[in-house]
C-alpha cells in the first residue's frame, strides 16, 4: 500500500481565532483524503521575554522536509522577521510545493488570498458615508505584515479619496494581540485629546481590548465612539455590542490551500493563486443592526458549552500543576501525565526528550541546548487511547518516534523548553485541544517547568554527591580521608558490638615519606602514596574498608574478623609492595609499617580507644623496625 501523503502545516499561535479557523479547513480537507497533517507551531510573542520567544521558535528547526510532500505555510501569523526569512529558504531549498496566505512577497509559493483591502474599503468608507465619521483613527498590525499592510493601504486611500487625509498621531502599529488595542487607546487618547469618531482595528481581537479599554474611561461605543475590527471571529459576533467587522472565508482558506498544493503534488495543474472574497458585516459597534446576530438561545448554548469545557480544562490543570509539582523524577512525570491524558481531547500523546535536556547549563553544552535538537532523542511517554510505552532512541529527523502508517492524522507539534533553553517537544495528535482549548499553552508551560525542576533536582543531586564525595574521599589517594573512615567506621563497629563479632583493625604508616620528598621532590612523594594507598585498597576484601588517616597514616577496619585475617591481610600487604617496586622501577622503595589486632568489643571499647590501641601496636611494630634502605639495591 502507498504511504499517504504528509503535509507540513507552520504557524503560530494556533489558539487564535484566524489560525483555528483556517486549520479547520486544512483538518476537514486532510480528514476526508487521507492525508496526513504535522502542525508545528509556537506561542512567540505572548510572553514580554526574548528568550521565551528563542525557546518557542526552536520548534521550527525540528522540521524535516524529507519527510513531507508539501508545505503549508502561514506566514503571516509569524511575526519574528528572522524566523520567517529561514522557514521561507529552508522551503525553498527543499523544493516541496508550498502554499502561503495573502503574501506575494514569495512568487514561487501558491497563494491562497482574501481580498482584505476592498472589503477594508467597504468598511471605512461605510463609517464616513453612512454615519458620517471624520476624525478616524487606526490601530494596524506589524508593518511587516502583508495583511496589516494590505488593511492600513485600504484605510489610508480611502481616506485621501474622501478628502480627510491621513494623521500619523492617529494611527498605531500593533501585532494583532489584543493587549495591542488596549495600548493603542491609552497611546491614541494621551494628553488628553479629544475623542475621535471612530477607531478601525486591523483584526477582531485589538477592537475588542480596545472597546473594553474606552468602557473602562467611560466611553460608550457606538454612542461615542465607533470601533470595528476585521476577522469575523465568534468574540466579535458575541460581544455586545456586536462588532462591525470583515468577514473572511477561513475555513475555505485552509481548504483551498490543501487542494492548491495536492494538484501540485499531483501534477493536475499548477495554480498559482486562489483568491476568495471577503465582505464587511455592519453591526452594533458603529451604530447599525445586523439582523444576521445568532438568537440568544443559540449564543447561550454555545457559550455554556465554552464555558464547561474551558473550566474543565483549568481544574484539569490545576490538578496536573499540583500533581507535577511534586515529581522529582521523570519517570514520575511521565506517569502522572499518562494518568490525566484522557481527559484531553485528542488520541495520542508523546513527550519526545533531547539527550541532553538533563545536562547542567554551561558554556561547553549551551550552543546545543538552544539551536535545533539533538541527533538522536527519547520518547519516555507515548500515550495512545489509554496505552502507555516509552521509546528509548529515536533519531530527531523522524520527528515522531512512532510515525503513522495510515492517513487522515492530525499532529501538532509544540516546543518543551525553559526560557530559550530546548527540553524537548510534545507532539498532540487527533483531537481539538491544542486549538479550542484556552489552556493547552499553559499545560505545554507547565510540563516544561515540572521537566525543568526534575532537571535541576538531578543535578543538584549530583552536586550534592560530589560535595560528599569531597568530604569523605582523599583527592590524592581516592579512598576514604578520616571523615570519611568515622562515618563508614561507626556503623561497622556498631554491628560488630550488637552481633558479637570480632573486629579487624589495622594501622599502616608510610616509612621514608619525607626522604623522597627530600630527595625526588614531591610529585615522588604523591606517586609513592598513591601507590600505597593502591596497595592497601587492593588487599581489602568486601568486609573491609580503608583509609587515609593522616598525612602518610593509613587505618584498615575489617567486619566478622577472626585472627588468620591478619597475618592474611598483612602478607598480601608486604607481598603486594615486594611486587610493585620491582615493577615501578623507581630509584626508591615504597615501604610500610602494619599494626593489626582482632577484638571482640567489649561494653567499655569505643572506636576511638579501638583506633588508638591500634596505633600503639603498629608504632610498636615500626621501632623494632630497623632503617629501610630506600635507594634501590
Amino acid at each position: 500500500m502507498d504511504r499517504p501523503t504528509e503535509l507540513a502545516v507552520i504557524t503560530a499561535g494556533i489558539n487564535e481565532e484566524y489560525q483555528r479557523g483556517v486549520l479547520e479547513g486544512i483538518n476537514e480537507y486532510a480528514r476526508a483524503n487521507e492525508i496526513n497533517i504535522s502542525c508545528f507551531s509556537a506561542f512567540s510573542g505572548v510572553i514580554s521575554d526574548r528568550g521565551f520567544d528563542v525557546g518557542e521558535n526552536n520548534i521550527y528547526s525540528l522540521i524535516n522536509y524529507k519527510m513531507f510532500d508539501g508545505v503549508i505555510l502561514m506566514i503571516n501569523t509569524i511575526a519574528d522577521v528572522d524566523i520567517k526569512n529561514k522557514l521561507v529558504t529552508n522551503i525553498k531549498a527543499s523544493s516541496l510545493p508550498a502554499v502561503v496566505f495573502d503574501c506575494d512577497d514569495y512568487p514561487q509559493f501558491l497563494n491562497v488570498t482574501i481580498d482584505n483591502k476592498k472589503a477594508m474599503s467597504e468598511l471605512v468608507r461605510h463609517i464616513i458615508e453612512v454615519h458620517g465619521a471624520k476624525d478616524i483613527c487606526f490601530i494596524s498590525g506589524p508593518r511587516s505584515n502583508p495583511e496589516a499592510n494590505e488593511r492600513f493601504t485600504a484605510y489610508c486611500e480611502v481616506l485621501e479619496s474622501e478628502g480627510i487625509g491621513v494623521n500619523e498621531k492617529n494611527v498605531y502599529f500593533g501585532d494583532f494581540r489584543g493587549e495591542c488595542g488596549k495600548y493603542a487607546v491609552r497611546k491614541l487618547l494621551a494628553n488628553g485629546r479629544d475623542l475621535p469618531d471612530a477607531i478601525v482595528c486591523a483584526n477582531d481581537a485589538m477592537a475588542l481590548f480596545a472597546i473594553r479599554e474606552l468602557e473602562s474611561r467611560g466611553v460608550k461605543v457606538p454612542e461615542d465612539v465607533i470601533v470595528t475590527g476585521f476577522d469575523n471571529t465568534y468574540n466579535a459576533r458575541q460581544h455586545f455590542p456586536a462588532l462591525t467587522t470583515v468577514n473572511r472565508p477561513l475555513s475555505e482558506a485552509g481548504q483551498a490551500a490543501c487542494d492548491m498544493i495536492m494538484n501540485a503534488i499531483s501534477g493536475k495543474s499548477w495554480e498559482k493563486t486562489r483568491r476568495l472574497e471577503a465582505g464587511p458585516v455592519f453591526s452594533e459597534s458603529c451604530g447599525c443592526v445586523n439582523p444576521e446576530i445568532a438568537e440568544i438561545n443559540m449564543f447561550r448554548r454555545n457559550a455554556f458549552n465554552v464555558m464547561s469545557r474551558n473550566l474543565s480544562y483549568v481544574r484539569l490543570l490545576n490538578i496536573l500543576t499540583s500533581d507535577l509539582d511534586e515529581a522529582d523524577t521523570v519517570e514520575e512525570c511521565m506517569r502522572i501525565i499518562a494518568n490525566k491524558a484522557n481527559e484531553l481531547d485528542c488520541e495520542r500523546i508523546c513527550i519526545c526528550l533531547c539527550d541532553d535536556w538533563l545536562s547542567s547549563y554551561s558554556v561547553k553544552n549551551e550552543n546545543s541546548l538552544i539551536h535545533g535538537y539533538t541527533p538522536t532523542m527519547s520518547a519516555p511517554l507515548i500515550w495512545n487511547k489509554g496505552e502507555v510505552i516509552d521509546v528509548k532512541c529515536f533519531r530527531s529527523s523522524n520527528m515522531d518516534p512512532r510515525n503513522y502508517t495510515t492517513g487522515g492524522n492530525i499532529s501538532y507539534y509544540l516546543p518543551l523548553h525553559f526560557r530559550e533553553r530546548c527540553l524537548g517537544y510534545i507532539i498532540i495528535s487527533n483531537g481539538d485541544f491544542p486549538t479550542n482549548s484556552m489552556v493547552c499553552h499553559t499545560l505545554v508551560m507547565t510540563i516544561s517547568q515540572s521537566l525543568e525542576n526534575i532537571r535541576r533536582i538531578i543535578n543538584l543531586n549530583c552536586v550534592i554527591d560530589e560535595l560528599d564525595k569531597m568530604y569523605v574521599i582523599d583527592p590524592l589517594c581516592n579512598i576514604y580521608n578520616r571523615n570519611g573512615f568515622i562515618r563508614a567506621a561507626d556503623s561497622m563497629f556498631n554491628e560488630c558490638r550488637i552481633l558479637s563479632q570480632k573486629i579487624l583493625i589495622s594501622f599502616v604508616d608510610m616509612d621514608g615519606l619525607k626522604y623522597v620528598n627530600d630527595t625526588y621532590g614531591h610529585s615522588e612523594g604523591d606517586f609513592a602514596l598513591k601507590t600505597l594507598a593502591k596497595i592497601i585498597s587492593d588487599c581489602c576484601d568486601e568486609n573491609m574498608i580503608c583509609a587515609r588517616f593522616g598525612g602518610d597514616e593509613f587505618i584498615i577496619l575489617g567486619l566478622n574478623a577472626e585472627e588468620e585475617d591478619v597475618v592474611r591481610f598483612e602478607s598480601a600487604v608486604i607481598d603486594r609492595i615486594e611486587h610493585i617496586n620491582k615493577l615501578t622501577g623507581k630509584p626508591y622503595r615504597v615501604e610500610g609499617s602494619i599494626g593489626s589486632l582482632v577484638t571482640r568489643i567489649s561494653d567499655d571499647m569505643t572506636l576511638f580507644k579501638l583506633i588508638t590501641k591500634a596505633d600503639e601496636i603498629m608504632y610498636s611494630q615500626k621501632k623494632r623496625r630497623r632503617n629501610s634502605p630506600y635507594l634501590r639495591r
